[in-house]
């Protein structure tokens, strides 16, 4: 998880993390957010001093009000739009690495990218054992936000000019645990309704699942959060066999309960790349791995061409 790039020193900043060039979040829920979970101080970004790629993390925490961020496609818009989670062990977002990062790669393509800023801490947990009650738990404040950012995408279609039929789901480590979720457990009302909002779908209609965690509970069983079916969307699965954060198997449980289920998956697995890399570029061939999944994006019909 994204947490452990950033344990060895940062730069903390009192401040409400900000998109740049200008863009506005767009606040996820009309009052109150459901299922609150209390946070230990007021939201605040750390820079830190560790280097990705040649470049260092913004890693955001406390937030309690949770946001969209909207990046309008800046190549011939395809109607695809892709809900970006970024991940971090649900304790903080690595909101550039696994976030501004993806949207910046999305754009050009024609992909509205909606960066997701959910509530994040969103309990307390040791992440180095299978414990981890977080996992189990619908009603999270994390996965009701991912189901309304879903649901929001859709109802304002027509205004961000996206097809409601090809909104798909995208995230990284405590994200990808997430989008697995959120794949799983559309049919759930994880909050009441609220608006004309939440008569939307919450069901992505592809997903992509970028070395995940949590998904195990004894590195072997997959969580009973995540309840794979034939409905469950196509999805892509990137891991490295060397991640020893979330563990290679955590990917394959993952993938061998989609197969069994009949979804269309396609599963990356590489050698070596470790964790937290995100697209930023590095000498290991798994950080390529954007040009796999916009093949794979064409292949199933998201985007244009083949």
């Amino acid at each position: 998880m994204a947490l452990l790039v950033l344990c060895c020193g940062v730069q903390a900043e009192p401040a409400v993390w900000q998109p740049a060039g200008g863009r506005v979040q767009v606040p996820l829920w009309p009052g109150t957010p459901p299922n609150p979970a209390p946070v230990p101080a007021a939201e605040y970004v750390k820079t830190g001093t560790d280097l990705i790629g040649g470049k260092p993390v913004t890693w955001v925490s406390n937030v309690s009000r949770p946001t969209m961020t909207v990046y309008a496609p800046t190549g011939p818009n395809t109607g695809a739009a892709v809900l970006v989670i970024p991940g971090g062990g649900f304790e903080g977002l690595a909101m550039d690495l696994e976030g501004t990062d993806v949207c910046d790669w999305l754009a050009p393509r024609g992909v509205t990218c909606v960066l997701l800023k959910y509530r994040v801490p969103s309990a307390p947990y040791d992440w180095r054992c299978d414990c981890r009650p977080h996992n189990l738990a619908l009603s999270m404040p994390s996965l009701a936000d991912t189901q309304r950012a879903l649901r929001t995408i859709r109802s304002r279609s027509a205004e961000w000019r996206i097809d409601p039929k090809r909104v798909g789901i995208l995230g990284f480590s405590a994200g990808g645990f997430l989008v697995a979720e959120a794949s799983t457990n559309f049919k759930r009302r994880i909050y009441a309704p609220l608006d004309a909002v939440d008569k939307q779908s919450a069901r992505p209609d592809f997903a992509l699942a970028l070395y995940p965690g949590h998904l195990t509970t004894d590195y072997r069983k997959l969580n009973s959060a995540i309840t794979v079916s034939g409905d469950t969307p196509p999805t892509f699965v990137l891991q490295a066999e060397d991640d020893e954060v979330d563990g290679v198997n955590q990917a394959l449980v993952y993938y061998t309960a989609l197969k069994k289920a009949g979804v269309p998956a396609e599963m990356h697995l590489y050698a070596h790349g470790g964790h937290a890399f995100g697209l930023r570029e590095t000498s290991e061939p798994i950080t390529r791995w954007p040009a796999l999944a916009e093949v794979w994006m064409r292949s199933i019909g998201v985007l244009p061409g083949h």
